[in-house]
């Protein structure tokens, strides 16, 4: 209070009172925030009694962040604080929303490692409204599928529109722009267009209800490969409410089961891979069987519906996962369900690219045979395993690095990864037999030294088939014994170890101990197998008089030992 007795505080005063600087009173006093009670017959600012209270009120207001006009009309009493309040909240969520766009285009900048040209293209597709972003994709599936018959299909893809959140995260923010550049993309069009006119070829004739077999069916997204029928009605005449209302029914009782037959697809394709079943061996026919018979009832409703298992099922059904067998599309829904927060659909790639090679591999039913389950004793099975590996071991000792490059006889691939896929077996077993399959098979699984790569994996799989039993136990849903699993890498080693003598120059004459009893059993395990194209193995061929074992096995499985 002012020594004279007035009440009245001067500027300074009332700064050290409450710890406002002179300058921000003097500031705020000018833009009528807190009048000055009187002046000093000098001219100078006196502050009533009340002021601390308000100076307090507009300190507080503007540590909120709210602006010096709605700060007055809460001092005039033209708006309550509440109500400014709410003003101002809505404000900043969306400068909040506004600055979170900015952070996420930027670490998406940061992680795609954008140039600079790129950032005003950027910046402009993440500020783009909802309504514009459903343009770009109508826009591109339009013109994708312009002439197309296909409405089902068409529509399924309009209806996904990549609606962001109104925070989204760099992640989403970082997918639309990958997204915006895909649909650009003349691969993608092509494909979508593609999809399109397989649906449009396999509708019913005119006359009959279009239910049309999608074999990516857009509203069921997670499953690729399976056939979709919908029912839209072509005629002219006025709806049938109760006809629409069952066809609706229907509808959405065969997305459901086109859903479930494809994740039994993926479900029974990744085991199938997990217990190292081979796609043309006679285990995959079971597998492929049931499929099949899952299938069957998905079809109905399309053009001249296939009613049982037999070559023309198994030609339509592997048509539709070849036509589904599009990764930009693959791409493209991921990139969608990234954008909206949804699930990503599973990865398809390990279970369909097994069903296909089953397919193509057997084209047409036929009993499965389990003897060829049976013959397998254990321990010569293991006895067969530690001489060839011994064999082929000395063969990969002797690669030197400019080997590496050389050509081999096996599929065109080279000695280097002729060797990686050796190590792949021995380590997809070891694997198998310790119940956790793996599935980098794409990785480098050599490194810097082929031959340290190559005698661990020998050792890590000795030691998982002797001390996990794997030898005595079965796999897979259809019990195949483990020591015909271990059988199988046994036939693989050998015949590659064939391949990569051919290609170095070294005797083929590998392990003739073990030779003639795994030639029995490839024989046994892939004699009524097809081969067909997509099959592990080509047509056998004759071997030369007095050939040895290996050398006869490497003609059973296709090689030419002459």
């Amino acid at each position: 209070m002012n020594e004279d007795g007035t009440g009245l505080l001067t500027i300074g005063e009332l700064a050290r009172l409450t710890g406002v600087p002179v300058k921000t009173i003097r500031s705020w006093s000018d833009q009528d925030l807190l009048p000055p009670a009187a002046r000093t017959p000098a001219g100078y600012r006196l502050y009533g009694p009340d002021a601390p209270a308000r100076l307090e009120i507009v300190r507080s207001l503007r540590e909120l962040g709210i602006g010096l006009t709605a700060i007055r009309s809460v001092l005039h009493r033209e708006l309550t604080v509440a109500e400014t309040a709410e003003q101002w909240a809505d404000a900043l969520d969306a400068q909040i929303r506004t600055l979170r766009l900015q952070s996420a285009v930027l670490r998406s900048v940061a992680a795609r490692g954008s140039a600079a040209e790129e950032l005003p293209y950027m910046t402009e597709l993440a500020r783009l409204s909802a309504r514009e972003r459903r343009r770009i994709i109508t826009d591109f599936v339009e013109d994708a599928l312009d002439g197309v018959d296909a409405p089902a299909y068409r529509s399924g893809l309009l209806a996904a529109t990549p609606d962001l959140p109104d925070d989204p995260t760099p992640e989403q923010i970082g997918a639309w722009i990958e997204l915006a550049a895909l649909v650009r993309e003349p691969e993608l069009r092509a494909a979508l267009r593609r999809l399109a006119e397989y649906s449009a070829r396999t509708a019913p004739p005119a006359g009959e209800p279009d239910a049309k077999s999608e074999p990516y069916a857009p509203e069921e997204r997670h499953a690729p490969g399976a056939s979709h029928a919908t029912t839209e009605p072509r005629t002219a005449a006025a709806p049938d409410p109760a006809m629409q209302e069952q066809a609706a029914q229907e509808q959405a009782a065969q997305g459901q089961a086109a859903a479930r037959v494809a994740e039994l697809m993926r479900v029974r394709g990744e085991a199938a891979v997990a217990a190292g079943i081979a796609p043309d061996s006679p285990a995959a026919e079971p597998v492929i069987a049931e499929l099949v018979a899952a299938w069957l009832p998905t079809q109905t409703g399309t053009a001249d519906p296939p009613t049982e298992d037999n070559p023309a099922a198994r030609a339509r059904l592997l048509e539709q996962l070849e036509t589904a067998a599009e990764p930009v599309v693959e791409r493209y829904w991921q990139l969608l369900c990234t954008v909206t927060g949804r699930p990503a659909p599973p990865r398809w790639d390990t279970a369909g690219a097994w069903t296909t090679a089953a397919l193509r591999a057997h084209p047409r039913p036929y009993g499965l045979d389990r003897s060829a389950f049976d013959g397998t004793d254990p321990d010569r099975v293991l006895r067969a395993y530690e001489q060839v590996t011994r064999d082929v071991a000395a063969l990969v000792a002797a690669v030197r690095p400019e080997d590496l490059a050389l050509p081999t006889p096996c599929a065109g691939w080279s000695v280097r990864q002729l060797l990686d896929h050796m190590v792949w077996e021995n380590l997809m077993a070891t694997s198998i037999a310790e119940d956790a399959p793996r599935d980098d098979h794409t990785a480098d699984h050599l490194g810097d030294d082929h031959r340290a790569a190559f005698d661990d994996s020998v050792r890590a799989a000795l030691a998982a088939f002797t001390g996990s039993g794997m030898l005595r136990r079965t796999y897979g849903p259809y019990e195949a014994p483990g020591a015909m699993i271990v059988q199988q890498v046994v036939v693989e080693l050998l015949a590659h170890g064939w391949d990569l003598a051919r290609a170095t120059g070294a005797p083929t004459g590998l392990a003739p101990e073990a030779a003639e009893e795994t030639l029995a059993a490839a024989r046994r395990i892939y004699g009524a197998a097809p081969r067909t194209e997509g099959s592990s193995f080509a047509p056998e061929r004759p071997a030369p008089p007095g050939a040895s074992a290996t050398d006869r096995l490497a003609a059973f499985l296709g090689r030419d030992p002459a």
